[in-house]
């Protein structure tokens, strides 16, 4: 299998901390074909341990390193800083102005202003600045992983018990080994600022495939987190739609907080192009150009995605890189495995 990267943290290859995900396929489902179905109710789960005092000071948080895991044996000693496609950066928006550009009249000039200003609908990093419901419902993962402080990202979204967290199986479970400890998630984060303020994990829940052996294919994790004085999560923040079993190859927007260089996690980024295939055949992945670096992990994909409200459907989330091709995300596919997650999560 081509070495891949899901999200590597350079800082842990000296620490011995590295190792790679399994195979894209357990034996016993054969090799990726169009056929292969999701398991059915394979779902596993954790309840969250929680401690007396607050596990995460500002200083914690300042020194918690992006998660990573390296399979094979080429070593990346650091992400290249994002370039972008010609053209990509800053494309003309033509919404709202004239076939000839001008703007002779006052309502014309303040249509060129208000298209000026929307975010680009193509980019490989960009700084989100649009606002809108994004904003508050993508925020930062505080994490502990076999003794290591993390960081990950995550998404709100709209659920029965109105608590769930959507984010990459690998900042919640090491694959077939710990779960994570210490699991909090600060919807809206910018900057150090936490103005929703943190939810604490309570319950966990990853696929049965992802749990065995990091399967790629399945690297989602669902959690169920404490409410905040009777008051739960998208209460506070909203949620994006969940969508299972949806068309490929539709415009999405993938966002997250990347915190190694050139980034440092505190701002909200995004990506925005076509995802396609899986050109390396060994996942059912989508990819997405995206300069994202680690820390990024677990960011959501949104579909369908309207940049005036910062409302989409989240239909995957940033999971790995292959090492030869860092300009590349894939996330996984949001089908009956990842809706049964769901299921168990809205539930807990």
């Amino acid at each position: 299998m081509t070495p891949s990267l899901p999200l590597l943290a350079v800082t842990l290859l000296a620490a011995g901390l590295v190792r790679g995900p399994g195979p894209a396929v357990p034996p016993s489902q054969g090799p990726v074909t169009g056929s292969v179905q999701d398991p059915v109710a394979d779902v596993v789960e954790h309840v969250a341990d929680h401690t007396a005092e607050p596990y995460w000071t500002p200083q914690r948080m300042a020194r918690a390193v992006p998660i990573g895991l390296l399979a094979g044996l080429q070593k990346i000693t650091a992400l290249p800083p994002p370039v972008l496609a010609p053209g990509s950066a800053r494309p003309a928006v033509r919404t709202g102005t004239s076939e000839t550009g001008t703007t002779g009249t006052t309502a014309g000039a303040t249509r060129t202003r208000q298209a000026a200003v929307m975010p680009p609908v193509t980019t490989s990093g960009t700084h989100w600045a649009a606002g809108g419901s994004v904003t508050r419902t993508t925020g930062r993962v505080f994490l502990t992983m076999n003794g290591v402080d993390f960081v990950c990202s995550a998404s709100a979204v709209r659920s029965a018990n109105r608590d769930v967290v959507v984010t990459a199986g690998h900042c919640v479970k090491d694959g077939s080994g710990a779960w994570a400890e210490n699991w909090t998630f600060v919807p809206g984060y910018d900057q150090g600022r936490q103005p929703y303020g943190a939810f604490p994990a309570r319950r966990m829940f990853v696929a049965g495939p992802w749990s065995r052996s990091g399967n790629d294919d399945y690297d989602v994790g669902m959690v169920a987190v404490d409410d905040q004085d009777g008051r739960h999560l998208t209460d506070v923040v909203g949620g994006q739609p969940l969508g299972f079993d949806t068309p490929q190859g539709r415009r999405t927007y993938g966002f997250g907080f990347p915190a190694d260089p050139p980034y440092d996690g505190e701002r909200l980024l995004y990506c925005a192009g076509v995802p396609h295939g899986d050109p390396q055949g060994q996942t059912r992945d989508q990819g997405l150009r995206c300069d994202l670096t680690a820390g990024a992990s677990g960011g959501p994909w949104l579909s369908g995605f309207d940049p005036g409200s910062g409302r989409g459907t989240l239909t995957s989330v940033s999971s790995f890189k292959y090492s030869n091709d860092q300009r590349t995300m894939y996330g996984p596919y949001f089908g009956s495995a990842v809706r049964d997650l769901f299921r168990g999560a809205e539930q807990a």
